[in-house]
């Protein structure tokens, strides 16, 4: 058989979006956030860790969501990030959301990663989902259905405290198999 017969077939990207489950995934998606809140944006000095991750399961722990790169259905690495926590019964919160810079032009990800931490929430009983949004990504929480309350400074940077319009957020309760996108062609 001659070699000009060989053609390269692409492999299908997926990307898995789920409550975090195993202990690499919980690293990288730590190690993403670093990258992103300390390194490139400059808000912390070392890490970005708080008390919210340091909560254990009496004082209602976060909850880590992470995307994961998929190629031919095996997970690869996590491309992307967000927490979500319950601070009194039915209000929630999500914070930290994070998109490795490669991963930010798909599209997808950081949308998907919402959908499924208010939907996840929403499953658990959520009244109210709340989030202190960086200004810069306003617009993409607007486009998902969710409102400005307040306008505010966190970490010497302008924020805004959204809240979800659960209407549009169908309860999922099964969060550790959450959702899945696919990717673009080279991603």
């Amino acid at each position: 058989m001659s070699d000009d017969l060989c053609v390269e077939v692409p492999v299908a990207t997926t990307f898995r979006i789920r409550w975090a489950g195993v202990q690499w995934e919980e690293e990288q998606a730590m190690a993403l956030r670093r990258a992103v809140f300390c390194h490139e944006q400059g808000i912390f000095v070392g890490d970005d860790r708080d008390e919210i991750d340091e909560m254990d399961e009496m004082d209602g722990r976060a909850q880590l969501l992470v995307a994961v790169k998929c190629q031919a259905g095996e997970p690869e690495m996590v491309v992307g990030t967000v927490r979500i926590h319950e601070t009194e019964p039915g209000v929630w919160f999500g914070s930290r959301l994070a998109v490795h810079v490669a991963y930010r032009s798909h599209g997808k990800i950081g949308a998907t990663l919402i959908k499924l931490a208010v939907s996840s929430a929403n499953g658990l009983g959520c009244t109210r989902f709340l989030a202190h949004v960086q200004s810069q990504n306003v617009p993409l929480f607007r486009r998902l259905h969710w409102h400005v309350l307040a306008e505010e400074t966190l970490l010497g940077r302008p924020h805004h405290l959204m809240q979800a319009d659960l209407d549009f957020y169908p309860a999922c309760l099964t969060p550790r198999v959450g959702l899945s996108t696919l990717g673009r062609s080279g991603t």
